[in-house]
């Protein structure tokens, strides 16, 4: 976060002409998602979950980021859930574009790793999807309830693992946990 805060003052300086030269470049403009996003990243950080952990694979790239979700009760209890977040040069007019990384059994994300969370909707019908109020501490906070109080049985992206908790919840628990022994440790 540190070089691309950097970065911004140095291009501030660029458009005001204040280069090492003394020539202007344009050509470094920084995005209103880059402005946007030493912002929020700040927020996050410091607004994280204790069941959460954000890693940039490279600082310089805030818009393209790993989170750790390692929910602390219920079914995914003692698991670790990576999840990469790209941040697209529309946002905030567009929601992020999230991916969970490791294999998991959970109605709301389906094995290849699409996420069923309102937030992340463009256009919602329940009218709870993206809107440009919302920020990078939402997705991460929404994520992290999947586990906990947002885990929908009724309106599954994964049918079968929501039909396998109406069919039998204790063999639901257990092939969570096969999976977290498998996967997500």
């Amino acid at each position: 976060m540190l070089t691309l805060s950097s970065k911004l003052k140095r291009d501030e300086g660029v458009k005001a002409g204040r280069t090492p030269g003394g020539s202007s470049d344009s050509s470094h403009r920084v995005s209103v998602r880059d402005r946007l996003l030493v912002k929020e990243v700040a927020e996050l950080e410091a607004n994280l979950p204790s069941t959460c952990k954000v890693a940039f694979p490279d600082v310089n790239k805030l818009h393209h980021f790993e989170l750790d979700v390692c929910p602390d009760e219920g079914y995914y209890q003692s698991g670790k859930f990576r999840f990469e977040i790209d941040v697209p040069e529309a946002y905030n007019m567009v929601p992020p574009k999230v991916k969970c990384l490791t294999r998991i059994w959970h109605p709301n994300i389906a094995e290849t790793g699409e996420i069923c969370l309102s937030l992340l909707r463009e256009h919602s019908i329940d009218g709870t999807g993206w809107a440009p109020t919302r920020t990078l501490k939402d997705v991460v906070w929404g994520l992290n309830s999947l586990f906990t109080d947002l885990l929908n049985f009724d309106d599954p992206l994964n049918i079968d693992a929501a039909e396998h908790h109406l069919r039998d919840k204790e063999d639901f628990r257990n092939k969570v946990q096969d999976f977290i022994k498998s996967y997500a440790r």
